[in-house]
């Protein structure tokens, strides 16, 4: 498989900037555009020439750079049909199994509603990579703003399904306040601790947590764990993984 890498760099106060570059055409993506300036730069420092945006979701702190990127570069910008009037500087409208390629490079756009009633993921199968935006973390999962407690549910169960070797990078670095949460619904999971032990010892370090590998996800994020039946117990709704869903992304709300 033709050779891709990906630059990661902090973006605004907790975001991640992605420059997903296909070594074969030279083609560069960058996944949503927090901060245009620090995108531009970092782009820049690299020799690398944008040539599209792929954006998740609509909100200002993954579209609010588009406009300025594309006028700096002339690139086509990427984005989710379910928020075509909302994505700055649009150019093609994605939905759920649509195929993007960035040269040799091929992704499958999942749709992903409940952060936004639109957000859309990007799977790169033949890389095991997804970029999910603000829909899964690193231990947790997006406030659900325009959708349902059902809809995030089957969108986090989507990435869920994804093969466990998938990294996942996600948008955001919350995962020290997302790890002191999950303690508080699973406190004897060991999967858990360890990898809380993992987070403090990164974040000491100044390192990121992410990207995450599903595998760890599955084990230790309660948002995707609802549907076991000790969890359901637990959370109160024995038999129903929505309403336990629910109740963890409630609580986590209230945290």
């Amino acid at each position: 498989m033709p050779e891709i890498r990906i630059h990661q760099f902090p973006c605004l106060n907790d975001n991640y900037g992605y420059l997903v570059h296909d070594e074969a055409s030279g083609e560069t993506a960058v996944i949503d555009t927090p901060d245009a300036s620090v995108i531009l730069a970092e782009a820049e420092k690299l020799g690398w020439k944008i040539t599209q945006i792929w954006n998740t979701h609509w909100h200002p702190d993954h579209a609010g750079g588009n406009l300025a990127i594309k006028e700096a570069t002339g690139c086509v910008i990427i984005g989710p049909v379910g928020e075509h009037e909302k994505i700055p500087g649009l150019d093609r409208a994605v939905g759920q199994d649509a195929t993007v390629n960035l040269g040799t490079q091929t992704a499958t756009v999942i749709d992903v509603p409940g952060h936004t009633l639109g957000h859309i993921a990007y799977h790169m199968a033949d890389q095991n990579i997804a970029f999910v935006g603000d829909t899964v973390f690193a231990l947790g999962c997006g406030r659900i703003f325009e959708g349902t407690p059902s809809q995030m549910w089957e969108s986090v169960s989507k990435i869920a399904a994804l093969p466990e070797e998938t990294l996942l990078y996600c948008a955001h670095e919350y995962t020290a306040s997302n790890a002191a949460f999950a303690v508080t619904i699973e406190p004897d999971n060991q999967d858990l601790k360890s990898y809380v032990e993992r987070v403090k010892s990164l974040r000491s370090e100044g390192r990121p947590t992410v990207p995450t590998p599903l595998s760890a996800e599955l084990k230790a994020n309660p948002f995707l764990r609802a549907d076991l039946p000790e969890l359901q117990a637990a959370m109160g709704h024995p038999g129903n993984a929505i309403d336990t869903f629910a109740e963890i992304r409630s609580r986590k709300d209230r945290f």
